[in-house]
């Protein structure tokens, strides 16, 4: 049940920056909101008192500032990766960046590296592209409709990594709500700062209806990542099992409604991308 929440809640984030697209909601806007409403969910689940003091000399306060940079840059990205080339593509990006902490872990933590992990890694880059081309081109490479998707790749397998290094090393088990709040309040007030410059450089109109666009998908956002926790705690499932349905559901899912709701149309080539990668996803994750 955590699971399927999880994959639902995930693959709304997708569909939220595709509606917030075509309504012309501003999204830098929604993205701001979106993050201190995640941070008070995170707040909200913490069962322990919060004392600030405690807060900034931890271990992983420093990671936690660069991780909000990271992730306000990275939902932006994400958001005009779903609004330009579609939900198939966005989804099919940031889902193949498990590849990146995985080689991480190959020279952190001393992983080895089997023929089909390395397979996965490389399908997982091939799928990448595949999916993200929108138009039929004479030209081999269109730098242009990669761009974003490489971007999300990117960061989204650095924020991934991170994440994990800092959980591995520096979060108690008991700290990751609190952990987690103070990403998401970084990157808001991060976003805060961005949108006073603006204001100051009178290039900021408020967008009342980001308020509420960003409220739902703060709370779609926190769960997403919450439910997805409960599920790999569950003892009937190994973790690898969890994510391989996970990211494949998204993908598939995200697809779906793109073709559904958004008349999305892919190309030849899009399907064989993400025909891709399920199978990298497949082979990275039940190496």
């Amino acid at each position: 049940m955590y699971l399927i929440v999880s994959i639902c809640a995930s693959t709304l984030i997708f569909v939220i920056f595709k509606v917030v697209g075509k309504r012309n909601i501003n999204t830098l806007q929604t993205i701001v909101f979106n993050y201190f409403t995640a941070f008070t969910c995170g707040i909200l689940s913490y069962d322990a008192p919060v004392v600030v003091k405690d807060i900034v000399t931890s271990q992983w306060f420093y990671g936690a500032i660069g991780l909000g940079f990271l992730f306000i840059a990275i939902f932006n990205v994400m958001a005009l990766t779903a609004q330009r080339l579609g939900l198939s593509v966005a989804s099919v990006a940031s889902k193949m960046s498990v590849v990146i902490p995985i080689i991480f872990g190959l020279f952190l933590y001393n992983e080895s590296l089997g023929w089909q992990k390395a397979i996965g890694i490389i399908l997982a880059l091939i799928a990448v592209y595949l999916a993200s081309q929108k138009a039929k081109t004479n030209t081999r490479f269109s730098i242009k409709s990669l761009w974003l998707p490489a971007l999300l790749f990117l960061g989204s397998g650095t924020i991934d990594t991170t994440i994990k290094y800092l959980e591995t090393t520096h979060v108690a088990d008991n700290g990751i709500p609190i952990f987690s709040a103070t990403i998401f309040l970084i990157a808001g007030l991060i976003g805060i700062g961005i949108l006073s410059a603006k204001a100051i450089q009178k290039k900021l109109s408020f967008d009342p209806k980001s308020i509420i666009a960003g409220f739902i998908l703060g709370i779609v956002n926190y769960y997403s990542i919450y439910m997805l926790l409960k599920a790999l705690n569950a003892e009937n499932f190994e973790s690898s099992t969890i994510f391989t349905v996970n990211n494949v559901a998204i993908v598939m899912l995200s697809t779906l409604l793109g073709l559904i709701f958004f008349k999305e149309r892919l190309l030849a080539k899009n399907w064989i991308g993400i025909g891709v990668a399920i199978l990298a996803i497949l082979l990275v994750t039940l190496a």
